[in-house]
């Protein structure tokens, strides 16, 4: 499936990277699980990178940098100021932070289990349910904590504000002398 979505793509000439990884993916797990001749081994590398982002959103918010406001400040053109200069929008990240690690954990508190007691099909299929409901409910989780928060600094509009007071200082310095 994941090679036919590679053809379909450059069929249509559309971007392939998604494709490719998923390939990468289906092969890293396709290896794993010969490796260890259990085809149930396959799910377990992203069962395994699921519980290390669970464990990263965590620590990060308890260190006091969310990682979803690692990811989402650059995209909101507020880089790190969040950190010291917008506390509200921090606790926000903190709260989508904490809402997106434990949801993972929730997810492999289910699967690891299953992993080790049900039978290869049925495991699949309650992997395959817990793909997306998790995913919608840590996403739409966040944009409720972020439409409260207050709206991010745009430290990039602030630097060119700065740089252009800077120049019509210099400009104004200039025509006076």
């Amino acid at each position: 499936v994941s090679l036919v979505l590679v053809v379909v793509r450059l069929v249509m000439r559309d971007t392939i990277k998604h494709a490719f990884s998923g390939v990468f993916g289906v092969a890293f797990g396709v290896v794993f699980a010969m490796m260890t001749g259990n085809a149930k081994d396959f799910y377990l590398p992203g069962m395994l990178y699921t519980l290390g982002l669970a464990l990263a959103y965590i620590i990060t918010t308890l260190c006091g940098v969310p990682l979803i406001g690692l990811i989402l400040g650059p995209v909101f053109k507020e880089n790190l100021s969040w950190r010291t200069r917008n506390p509200g929008r921090k606790k926000a990240y903190a709260k989508a932070s904490w809402a997106w690690g434990l949801i993972l954990l929730a997810k492999c508190a289910i699967l690891f289990p299953l992993y080790w007691w049900a039978d290869t099909t049925q495991f699949g299929w309650v992997l395959i349910a817990l793909k997306i409901p998790p995913f919608l409910l840590a996403v739409w989780l966040t944009w409720v904590f972020l439409a409260k928060a207050p709206a991010p600094i745009d430290v990039f509009a602030e630097m060119e504000a700065a740089e252009k007071a800077e120049q019509e200082r210099k400009a104004a310095a200039g025509s006076a002398e």
